[in-house]
């Protein structure tokens, strides 16, 4: 019998949902709404568990002898990766799929802010200034470059195409047709094809090849007036840079909610860089609580019939 600790702030009806996909199993419920995995787990809970569906810190997984596999609620599991963090012979699926409309739609709220100039407006409000910024831009007839063409690329692409952008430009591992794309490249043609962008979305994961994606060199490569979004990883962006590109006049802006180093230091210039958009990578997690927690559900239900069943996980990363 597997004893699976559940700890998505799930309702009644949802734990119900459970209980009866795995009705001979063992349940613990522990809802919490802390995505940094601050719980107090009692220690025969932890004694007990052999299937976590949540998230714990890292440097916890060891507190769990009996442990075979961990679902986690999120879409990045980079912490559990690193050698020696994960007991040998754990599976590990992540929550790709859960987070798309949330995020893509934070994406697009920070877009349509830069190119309405919302945040100025905003400054000017907290000045008592009553003053027309001019010129303001549109989706219709841009060409976007996503980097990432899975579900928070995806859903980017088609909000974008549903404001009437004219070309819609993915980024991925290879140069493979991807869902709602107009076209695909291997990330290796990012140098080509960032100065036919209006606007750069990056969607990507932390991995040898996207860290760094964004240096200087390449951020000058974009458009005078493009905009920047991130909402992958921070890595993938060298802030330092950006803020100075930003200084110096480059780019219409930035919108990012996810930065490196994360939190951003306290005296890292991106902070007063001008025309950047900052958000306390907020665009994900329980933010956008009912859709997100109904996708993260669906997930977890689905991979824990598969797991009953013998079945491939989705999402399995180890």
């Amino acid at each position: 019998m597997e004893t699976i600790l559940h700890l998505l702030p799930l309702t009644s009806a949802q734990q119900d949902a459970f209980r009866a996909a795995a009705p001979e199993e063992e349940h613990l419920f522990l809802p919490t709404n802390d995505r940094r995995g601050a719980v107090d787990i009692p220690p025969e809970w932890r004694e007990r568990t052999t299937i976590l569906l949540g998230f714990v810190p890292p440097e916890d997984l060891k507190t769990f002898p009996h442990l075979r596999w961990v679902q986690s609620w999120n879409a990045g599991v980079d912490p559990y990766l690193v050698p020696g963090v994960l007991p040998e012979g754990v599976a590990l699926t992540c929550a790709a799929g859960a987070y798309g409309p949330a995020v893509s739609e934070h994406m697009l709220a920070m877009l349509l802010a830069i190119y309405k100039r919302l945040p100025a407006y905003r400054d000017q409000q907290q000045a008592h200034i009553w003053k027309d910024l001019g010129h303001v831009r549109s989706l219709r007839g841009e060409t976007v470059l996503v980097g990432g063409t899975g579900d928070i690329g995806r859903h980017f692409a088609r909000l974008c195409r549903a404001l009437g952008a004219s070309k819609i430009i993915g980024l991925h591992r290879s140069d493979a047709p991807a869902e709602d794309f107009d076209q695909t490249f291997p990330l290796s043609a990012i140098d080509d094809l960032l100065p036919q962008a209006d606007v750069v979305a990056l969607a990507l994961p932390h991995n040898g090849d996207t860290a760094g994606l964004l240096d200087r060199r390449r951020l000058l490569l974009m458009k005078q007036d493009a905009v920047l979004l991130n909402a992958g990883r921070g890595s993938a962006v060298d802030c330092a840079a950006l803020a100075d590109v930003l200084a110096q006049g480059h780019l219409l802006g930035a919108g990012l909610d996810v930065t490196d180093p994360e939190p951003l230091l306290p005296d890292h210039p991106l902070w007063d860089a001008p025309r950047a958009f900052l958000t306390p990578h907020t665009a994900g997690g329980y933010n956008h609580m009912q859709v997100t927690l109904d996708q993260l559900q669906e997930l977890f239900l689905d991979n824990l019939r598969r797991w009953l069943n013998g079945q491939p996980l989705r999402s399995r990363m180890k």
